[in-house]
């Protein structure tokens, strides 16, 4: 496993990291042993950095999540959750106050079982880009109640996330220098979209430290195909599952051929995965540390051809 500073923020963190979505049953039912299994995997494999959010499975994922890391000592990992987007019984909901964010914090810490949050992020900004007060009010309003925190000790460090580059790069041009400390970013660093790489240097100009997220790109690469909420654009499905039958011809699973190209700039601290399979987890684990068929990525890449970097919407 390699280990990577995270921006400037003194956590080394593994290039592979655990997202515990799953372990919230946003992609399928789940049981509590199993969940608990692929978080020891996770750690045994030398993962050391998770995340997670009390919007995945409506609080279900830090709540399973927490009761997971009971057995694993606090110093094997860096935790990360977010605040801003939630929700209740079925509905979405988001708030991105600062007493609501200030709330939300300690509620994910009595849920985790933790006195302390390595890393707090502003979860999906363009939410509140469409809320009054827009991405102004992440700059004015939620960053400030979270840096305060900060320095109460109550979390060590402050992120925001979202699919949309350009809502990351405004947030932090228009924050005081040094607020937003790392960025998490999903389905851009993909075979099919490698979009992040035109910010690279922004963001290590301002010492922003990178998590990548989604490596199979919220199913598109991968052999079972998207779920029917994905947002994708049917050409861009339709190309995407082309390459997973060529892949599957060639002997060589996609989702193993997305890892490994997702983790596999340096520049990037690390790549998050969910699974709630400990299967699954050892295997991309094994992956991860393998380095990718570069022939057959740029072949991959050209069966994609014009649908590379279409993107969409968030949702």
């Amino acid at each position: 496993m390699r280990y990577t500073e995270l921006g400037r923020t003194g956590m080394k963190i593994s290039h592979l990291s655990f997202g515990a979505s799953s372990l919230g049953s946003v992609f399928r039912e789940t049981n509590e042993s199993e969940s608990f299994k692929a978080v020891e995997t996770a750690i045994e494999g030398g993962i050391n950095f998770i995340d997670v959010s009390p919007y995945y499975g409506h609080y279900k994922a830090e709540t399973v999540l927490g009761k997971a890391l009971r057995n694993i000592p606090r110093d094997k990992y860096f935790l990360s959750t977010k605040v801003g987007r939630y929700g209740k019984d079925g509905v979405n909901t988001w708030d991105y106050s600062a007493k609501r964010v200030t709330d939300s914090v300690y509620e994910s810490m009595e849920r985790l079982g933790i006195d302390f949050i390595d890393l707090i992020n502003v979860h999906d900004i363009e939410f509140q880009a469409a809320l009054p007060g827009g991405l102004q009010k992440v700059v004015d309003e939620t960053l400030p109640a979270l840096v305060e925190l900060k320095k109460k000790g109550v979390v060590g460090h402050v992120g925001i996330t979202d699919l949309q580059l350009e809502n990351l790069k405004w947030v932090i041009e228009h924050s005081e220098a040094g607020t937003v400390e790392s960025i998490l970013n999903f389905c851009h660093h993909t075979l099919n979209d490698d979009a992040i790489v035109d910010y690279l240097d922004f963001f290590e100009q301002h010492g922003i430290g990178i998590v990548n997220a989604s490596p199979l790109s919220m199913g598109l690469l991968s052999q079972r195909g998207v779920p029917v909420w994905h947002p994708a654009p049917k050409a861009l499905v339709e190309v995407c599952q082309k390459a997973a039958q060529y892949c599957n011809e060639k002997n060589y699973p996609i989702e193993k051929l997305a890892v490994q190209f997702s983790v596999s700039n340096p520049r990037i601290a690390s790549t998050l995965f969910s699974s709630a399979n400990p299967e699954n987890v050892r295997r991309n684990i094994e992956w991860a540390n393998e380095e990718p068929d570069w022939d057959l990525v740029r072949e991959v890449k050209e069966i994609i051809g014009n649908q590379q970097r279409v993107t969409w919407a968030n949702s």
